[in-house]
């Protein structure tokens, strides 16, 4: 199974990365939608950091997600800004909508949440059915490069009432035979210097290499497939600290 925000983890990540927050992936998503004027799934929505720029660009875009807590404050989001989207509570590989996409994103790697294989295949076999005929696919993807384990980070956010978020992050697994490392995160929060209550968060990263997904795609039938490096269309990696972004179709 792969990452579940619960309410604390999700406040953080809205404090973190709040609507609208770009890696340049925003404007990449944008720019490479162009020409799509039916309705686009993001899988993977979160708060809706990437949909709601998207539809306040004019794009239809229906956000799908597995956590109940992200989709609640994805809602609440859309409704402050009086934008009409719908949302599903689902996991990427047993999805089922009805509904045929012209485009489906998964920006910022959230793909590599899914630690196991075979539910990664079952993902992208999805997201094939749930195109229409020359819909296309975009997703990012990243190498994993920290493999030091035991070594606690710890990062800090204030709330808009003042409390005080901490996050713990321990790495305390790595398996290079099947890709991926688990991590512990830790969340504790604070009113006035007094504990209010925590949550603990299992977070599993998954990495393929460039050829390695790009086989995947095409075994699930994906074609036409372009690999750009940090949103520079059509531009090669060439090294492991990039963000990888592949662009394919369903023909």
């Amino acid at each position: 199974m792969y990452g579940f925000y619960n309410k604390l983890s999700t406040e953080v990540y809205d404090l973190d990365k709040p609507i609208g927050h770009s890696f340049g992936d925003i404007e990449y998503y944008s720019d490479r939608l162009k020409g799509v004027e039916g309705r686009i799934l993001e899988p993977a929505v979160g708060t809706g950091r990437v949909m709601i720029p998207l539809i306040e660009s004019g794009y239809q875009v229906d956000g799908m997600d597995l956590s109940a807590d992200m989709l609640e404050l994805c809602k609440d989001h859309c409704e402050a800004r009086g934008i009409p989207t719908r949302l599903f509570q689902g996991s990427m590989h047993t999805m089922s909508i009805d509904e045929q996409y012209e485009a489906i994103i998964l920006p910022a790697g959230s793909f590599l949440l899914i630690e196991n294989r075979e539910q990664a295949t079952q993902a992208l076999n999805n997201f094939y059915k749930h195109l229409k005929p020359g819909g296309k696919l975009i997703i990012d993807t990243f190498l994993t490069t920290d493999f030091e384990q035991g070594r606690i980070q710890t990062s800090e956010w204030m709330t808009l009432d003042g409390d005080v978020i901490t996050l713990d992050r321990k790495l305390v697994e790595v398996d290079f035979v099947k890709q991926f490392t688990v991590s512990h995160h830790k969340y504790e929060k604070w009113h006035r210097q007094q504990f209010v209550e925590a949550e603990l968060e299992r977070f599993p990263l998954k990495w393929y290499g460039v050829e390695e997904f790009k086989f995947m795609l095409k075994e699930v039938g994906f074609e036409d497939i372009v690999i750009s490096a940090d949103y520079q269309y059509g531009v090669e990696p060439t090294n492991c600290e990039q963000t990888m972004t592949y662009e394919a179709y369903k023909r």
